[in-house]
């Protein structure tokens, strides 16, 4: 009735690393969540970053940094380039992952609280179920937290830099030769011009999170407006908790994997948020990889064909997308990456790079969903604020 020996030795370790997250920690054991992310890259192999492999890095970055500059007028971003293992980007990078992901993991985690407290108790106890009710949250807990590391795990796996998801989830230009090697396996192209070419991306990506003021918190702002409304289907996770076995620790990960018990509201608030969440990720996009095809022309002459991969990429998605809709409720592409480029494109041979760059100074300036339908308008048209008026003294002030 108690499973095997190794069933109870796993629930003993999950246990006692539930135990001993202190009160204050919030809905979720991150460190818990650190630990399972960690375990499972180096279950699949994360050597620790040589010496050589740091320099390539640092040079590759270095060298794109210097490229950039002839592409737009936004200044460098990278300070202190590095290489990355996969476990450090899972270190540098859960910081931004609790911020995102504490909002459905609360939900999820009171959800579950209370749904174990009706389906995993006997009738006759479930009258004096009250005091239990904490240790069912953070049982609640530790489940979502080994859910988050398992997908935490999953995504760290697959990429090859801080920003190459979209979102700005390090102050740190950093690339990881692990995730490079991966990305690189059936491309036959120098080892050295795909190095470069994604230095160049995490390079652009840094020039932008650095220096629009307003952009990062917008990106994250987007994401948290939309996990505002997702909710939690309540009858299919009575209906899996029912089956439970909390001796085997394999089924955690079934019960919550693949992102199905999370549902967004439809609220035109909610399709609002996702409508402008989409449009952010995809002008972030769609410049960096504007600006990347100039810096690379003439340069990489494998840039167009690795500018193609990386598109694909990101525009299909694939099993990161799948892990992100796990961790917050969505699939985070740019689903119009292709408008947004070519809005980017035409904005350049139009106004020039100054002009072209000078749209990130604020918000209310850049195109929106509307506007990568039909770019030409926006890019013929006129600014549609002078903020520089904003500034004048009025007559009666001077």
């Amino acid at each position: 009735m108690f499973g095997s020996p190794e069933q109870i030795a796993a629930a003993m370790r999950q246990f006692a690393d539930m135990l001993s997250a202190p009160q204050s920690a919030g809905p979720v054991n991150w460190d818990m969540a650190k630990n399972i992310a960690r375990h499972a890259v180096v279950a699949e192999g994360d050597p620790s970053v040589m010496e050589g492999e740091r320099r390539q890095i640092v040079d590759a970055l270095n060298l794109a940094d210097l490229w950039l500059n002839e592409a737009t007028t936004l200044p460098s971003g990278v300070t202190s380039p590095q290489a990355w293992s996969r476990s450090e980007w899972i270190e540098k990078t859960v910081p931004v992952w609790k911020q995102l992901c504490e909002p459905i993991a609360a939900r999820m985690v009171e959800t579950m609280g209370g749904t174990l407290s009706a389906t995993g108790l006997p009738p006759e106890a479930q009258a004096m179920a009250g005091p239990l009710m904490g240790m069912l949250k953070q049982m609640g807990g530790m489940m979502v937290g080994q859910q988050l590391g398992q997908a935490l795990g999953t995504l760290a796996r697959e990429v090859v830099g801080s920003s190459d998801i979209g979102l700005p989830l390090s102050d740190t230009a950093a690339l990881l030769p692990g995730g490079i090697a991966a990305f690189s396996e059936g491309l036959e192209t120098p080892a050295e011009e795909i190095r470069i070419y994604l230095a160049l991306r995490e390079a652009a990506h840094h020039r932008l999170f650095q220096h629009v003021p307003w952009l990062r918190a917008h990106l994250l702002g987007a994401v948290e407006e939309y996990a505002r409304g997702i909710t939690v289907d309540v009858s299919a996770l009575e209906g899996k908790l029912q089956g439970l076995d909390l001796n085997n620790p394999e089924q955690l990960q079934e019960i919550l994997g693949g992102g199905e018990l999370l549902k967004p509201e439809e609220t035109e608030r909610q399709k609002a948020a996702l409508v402008r969440l989409e449009t952010a990720l995809a002008l972030v996009e769609g410049w960096v990889a504007t600006v990347v095809d100039e810096s690379a022309e003439g340069k990489l002459p494998s840039a167009t064909a690795l500018a193609e991969t990386v598109r694909r990429r990101r525009a299909t998605g694939g099993p990161a997308e799948r892990t992100f809709a796990t961790l917050v409720g969505l699939e985070l592409r740019p689903r119009r990456l292709r408008e947004a480029a070519a809005l980017w494109k035409a904005l350049t041979a139009e106004r020039g790079v100054e002009g072209r760059d000078a749209v990130w100074n604020h918000p209310d300036l850049m195109p929106t969903a509307d506007d990568l339908a039909d770019p030409d308008s926006f890019v013929k048209g006129e600014a549609r604020f002078d903020l520089s008026a904003l500034e004048e003294p009025k007559d009666d002030e001077e």
